[in-house]
């Protein structure tokens, strides 16, 4: 009996020692100094960057910084998960997207958001956008940064 004990213990040992890290890791501290760098490589008059933070195969988490507003998109196949890390704004979705012009497969870009609703943004606010739904990025005080992941989503019948 002590054998068969002394045996499973020994063939759990190496299960445990196999526990996978995760794919991609990064503190408070390594995401607020990726925020930093991208803000400090900016040029005079660029309004937008963006730069990989994690990774795991092809999906890619991004900071995303914002100097001025952009253009208002679409992703029509990927839902967009983001949380703002730095700085304020004001997200608006919804409604419908004028003057729509597509910039490549996985973006479309437009003129204005008509008929959507606008919400504040501060640090710590999660935000999800649905495939295919207008969205626009406004910037108060000068930054705003988020940590934002695109999520493909399954094909409708």
């Amino acid at each position: 009996m002590k054998f068969a004990s002394a045996l499973l213990l020994a063939a759990a040992a190496p299960l445990s020692a196999q526990v996978a890290e995760p794919a991609g890791f990064a503190t408070p501290a390594d995401v607020q100094a990726l925020v930093e760098r991208i803000g400090a490589a900016m040029k005079p008059g660029q309004l937008f960057a963006m730069a990989p933070l994690v990774r795991a195969g092809v999906s890619v988490a991004s900071v995303e910084y914002w100097k001025g507003p952009g253009r208002p998109a679409v992703h029509p196949t990927d839902a967009e998960y983001a949380v703002v890390v730095a700085g304020a704004g004001t997200l608006v979705s919804g409604g419908t997207m004028t003057d729509p012009e597509v910039t490549n497969p996985g973006l479309t870009q437009g003129g204005k958001i008509e008929g959507g609703i606008s919400r504040p943004l501060a640090p710590g606010d999660v935000i999800m956008i649905p495939a295919g739904m207008p969205h626009w990025f406004g910037v108060s005080g000068g930054k705003l940064a988020l940590l934002g992941i695109k999520l493909p989503q399954p094909a409708r019948p």
